[in-house]
C-alpha cells in the first residue's frame, strides 16, 4: 500500500496534460433581432476551442429553448449542424438547454485521471480511489453534460432561473441588460442545493474570434454564488463539474461518475 501510495504522489507531481473536455453550446450569435433564427453549434474541446458536432437523438436527453417562461421544444433532425435551430422569437432573454445521455471512458493511464481530478480540484482523491480499492488502470468512468446558453433576443430582457438539470450554472445576472460593473454573478446547483465551495472555470475571449482564451478559476461561497469580472465585447464559458462514486455490479461497469455543467453567454459592446 506504501508503494502504490508513493506511485500516485510522484503521478501527481510530475503528471502530463490536461484530458479534461468540456462540452458546450456555442451560438451563431449571441444577439439576435426580433423573430430572427437562432442558432448554435455543439463544441466539444478544451481551452474554449473544439469542432462542431451535430445533434443526434440517441446523446439526447432534453434539448430546449426557454423564453419568456416558456419551455420550447426544439424539432431537430438528426444530424443538424448546428445542432440548435429555432425560427426566432419575441423581446426577451432565451436561455438553450442541452442534456446528452451517459456516455463512458475507459482509463489506459492512472495519470489522466489524476490530471483530471486534480484540474477539477475533487477533495480527497486519488485517497478515495485507492481506499474503494480500485485498479490503476482499465477502470471506467461514466459522465453526463448538462449545457446551458444565454441568447439575447431583441432587448434581451429576462432572468436566467433553476430549470432541473442535476447539475447546473444559473446566472444571477443577465449580461445583456444588467449593469456589470461589479461582476457576472452565477449559482451552481447540485440535485437542486446550491454546491459551496466548489470550483468553477471561467474561459474568455473577444467575441467572434479564435484568439486563446483567458481561463481563471473562483470558488462558489456559501451558497453557491460566485462573482468574476467581465470586459464587455468578450464572450464567456462557465464549466463545474461533479464526480461520484458508483458501485460496479461488474468489471465492465462505471466506477465513478461525474456531471459537466457548462454555460455560455456574451457581454455586449459598450
Amino acid at each position: 500500500m506504501f508503494q502504490r501510495s508513493l506511485i500516485l504522489l510522484v503521478a501527481l507531481i510530475f503528471s502530463g496534460p490536461i484530458y479534461a473536455h468540456e462540452f458546450w453550446i456555442s451560438p451563431v450569435e449571441f444577439q439576435v433581432s426580433v423573430n430572427s433564427p437562432i442558432t448554435a453549434h455543439f463544441r466539444v474541446g478544451q481551452d474554449f476551442k473544439g469542432g462542431s458536432h451535430s445533434y443526434l437523438s440517441r446523446y439526447t436527453t432534453r434539448h430546449e429553448l426557454h423564453h419568456s417562461g416558456a419551455v420550447l421544444e426544439m424539432s431537430a433532425r438528426e444530424g443538424d449542424r448546428p445542432a440548435m435551430q429555432h425560427p426566432g422569437l419575441e423581446n426577451g432573454l432565451a436561455v438553450l438547454v442541452h442534456e446528452t445521455t451517459d456516455s463512458t471512458l475507459t482509463y489506459r493511464e492512472f495519470e489522466k485521471f489524476i490530471n483530471f481530478i486534480e484540474h477539477k480540484d475533487f477533495e480527497g482523491l486519488p485517497e478515495a480511489h485507492i481506499a474503494r480499492g480500485l485498479p490503476d488502470v482499465g477502470f471506467i468512468e461514466s459522465y453526463r453534460r448538462f449545457a446551458k446558453s444565454l441568447v439575447s433576443v431583441g432587448y434581451g430582457a429576462g432572468q436566467d432561473r433553476q430549470i432541473g438539470l442535476e447539475i447546473e450554472i444559473v446566472a444571477l445576472s443577465n449580461p445583456y441588460t444588467d449593469d456589470l460593473s461589479e461582476g457576472m454573478a452565477v449559482q451552481v446547483f447540485l440535485n437542486g442545493t446550491p454546491r459551496a465551495d466548489v470550483q468553477i472555470e471561467v474561459f474568455s475571449r473577444r467575441a467572434g474570434t479564435k484568439e486563446p482564451a483567458l481561463i481563471q478559476l473562483y470558488r462558489t461561497d456559501a451558497l453557491g454564488i460566485a462573482r468574476f469580472p467581465v470586459i464587455s465585447g468578450h464572450e464567456y464559458m462557465v464549466d463545474n463539474v461533479a464526480l461520484r462514486p458508483v458501485e460496479a455490479a461488474s468489471a465492465d461497469d462505471p466506477v465513478w461518475h461525474s456531471l459537466w455543467a457548462n454555460l455560455t453567454f456574451a457581454v455586449p459592446k459598450n
